[in-house]
């Protein structure tokens, strides 16, 4: 009988073998109840407003005005209270005491009307509000007015969206810098503390308890409620292998895995001492982009081949998940929110539709040219689906070629505009919360604006008239309504192409407790806490 590689490192991890273990691991102390170490995905961004991908570090450092609960209503955060005006276009705003920056200073209004103005400069929900806004200032030090020039009925909710770029509350100095420039101090006023002494870029980066935050009193509740910390510091590890992870929440190395391989769940569960965990209650779509300003895929016909070739089935089993993990999406509004539909979903078919993707690709007089895939190496899952896909299109006459590099390479790389030969590219594939798809105004996904879109830079006036009147209609029924015309459109221009909707358990030790359940990406360090084994 052949033993694979991967049977061997699962033998490996049964027998409680730390298979090869970082050192900074083998250093460290497990019985630790005030440090917690969890393996997380690498930083390369840390201003939230410079990249979307520096959320999950902000969210532990930067409070923000306004938060979802886990039902993804708005409640008050760093704001105590708030009021409108009678004719709804004046927002008066004041923040709850005690609020300080890690540096001493304190929290003021000034702070606030920067850190927005800043975030609306890249933010789909804030440019609306600015779009809208007469004014937005100081009223005294704690009180900040946003005056409208019509009524904006989802002003709170653009706020406290977590669909988008978080709107992290930095120091005026700070907010002050374009949001193109990024900021590198990390001095928030969250419940944690960037200990910039102890980051080890790809190693491991440190967070320590803002003795100085001062809670809301209300129980945690998704991102809202008390962000109460248990523990002295994090340590968010980098370990690029996911069975070493593993490995090292076997031998009691580390506590927290975010992101554990699907095929060692069985092993996981086996684990008297380990606990998986469905902290992401909503799961996460993962999706492609097609950049629409180069060629083939600037030809609505290519873009329509993709989503007649595309078999989410078979795409998400080979990325890894198993298949009682995931489920196809047909709406651009995903699976779980009130606005998901199955208008213009004629396309979907099980095991794709290989001959009419063929004949779409020659109506749009595709001949050979190369069709470069991004695939990030430390991605496990959407590195295997990128490998997928670029086999799958190659099997059906299209020149696909992977270019790999880690996700920060696929970050800086997707900005490019250009073609090929300038290190341009045609096909990224990514990940959005499905829970979040319910917010056509601030998830940049939706954005049909070209050059000021999203990734890929879909262009489509009549759907952008569509979107833009999300904002004007009150009822349920109306926004229903109007998804529908929405993605009627959306499926014949094709901006986001779906390839499945995954649920992905985080592994623990069971000596972990206290993981907050949410509606987005970003794992809470809050309200954890550890037991001696």
């Amino acid at each position: 009988m052949t033993i694979t590689r991967r049977e061997i490192i699962k033998a490996g991890l049964a027998a409680g073998t730390a298979v090869s273990m970082p050192t900074i691991l083998r250093a460290q102390t497990p019985n630790d109840v005030r440090t917690v170490r969890w393996v997380a995905p690498n930083i390369f961004v840390f201003d939230p407003i410079f990249s979307i991908e520096g959320a999950y570090h902000a969210y532990q450092i930067y409070d923000t005005l306004l938060a979802l609960d886990s039902k993804g209503i708005p409640q008050p955060q760093m704001v105590g209270k708030w009021g409108l005006s009678e004719d709804k276009k004046t927002y008066t705003f004041q923040l709850r005491e005690g609020l300080t920056f890690h540096d001493g200073s304190p929290v003021t209004a000034a702070d606030c009307v920067a850190s927005i103005r800043r975030w609306s400069q890249v933010d789909s929900g804030g440019k609306l509000i600015m779009a809208r806004a007469k004014d937005i200032s100081k009223k005294d030090e704690k009180t900040f007015t946003i005056t409208l020039n019509e009524p904006l009925p989802l002003l709170i909710t653009l706020l406290a969206s977590s669909g988008g770029y978080y709107l992290a509350i930095m120091r005026e100095k700070d907010a002050s810098r374009p949001a193109a420039e990024q900021v590198i101090a990390n001095i928030g006023s969250g419940p944690f503390k960037f200990n910039n002494a102890l980051a080890k870029p790809g190693v491991s980066f440190t967070y320590d308890r803002n003795e100085q935050y001062i809670s809301r009193q209300e129980p945690a509740d998704g991102y809202a409620g008390g962000k109460v910390v248990k523990v002295d510091r994090v340590v968010s590890l980098v370990i690029a292998d996911q069975q070493t992870s593993v490995a090292a929440l076997q031998a009691g190395e580390v506590d927290f895995v975010a992101t554990p391989p699907s095929d060692l769940y069985p092993l996981i569960e086996s684990d008297a001492n380990l606990a998986l965990e469905n902290v992401n209650e909503s799961g996460r779509d993962m999706h492609v982009r097609m950049n629409f300003l180069q060629p083939p895929f600037d030809n609505v016909k290519a873009r329509q081949a993709m989503l007649h070739l595309i078999d989410q089935e078979a795409i998400m089993q080979a990325a890894g998940f198993d298949p009682k993990y995931f489920r196809p999406v047909k709406s651009i509004f995903g699976n779980s929110t009130a606005y998901s539909n199955d208008e213009n979903t004629g396309w979907y078919k099980k095991g794709g539709d290989p001959e009419k993707a063929k004949k779409l690709f020659q109506e749009a007089g595709y001949s050979g040219e190369k069709v470069v895939i991004l695939q990030p190496t430390d991605w496990p899952t959407v590195s295997k689906a990128a490998e997928y896909l670029a086999f799958i299109l190659r099997k059906n006459g299209v020149n696909a070629e992977l270019a790999p590099s880690d996700w920060g390479g696929v970050s800086k790389r997707r900005a490019n505009k250009g073609p090929i030969e300038d290190g341009g590219w045609n096909i990224y594939i990514s990940d959005w919360t499905d829970a979040e798809l319910d917010n056509p105004i601030g998830v940049p996904l939706f954005r049909a604006n070209g050059a000021d879109a999203y990734y890929g830079w879909p262009k489509n006036d009549q759907y952008e008239g569509l979107r833009a009147r999300w904002l004007k209609v009150e009822t349920l029924e109306e926004r229903k309504a109007l998804a529908r015309e929405m993605q009627h459109l959306a499926w014949d221009f094709v901006g986001t192409l779906m390839l499945g909707q995954y649920f992905e358990p985080i592994a623990r030790r069971k000596s972990l407790t206290g993981l907050v359940h949410f509606r987005s990406a970003y794992w809470p360090m809050w309200n954890i806490q550890k037991v001696s084994a």
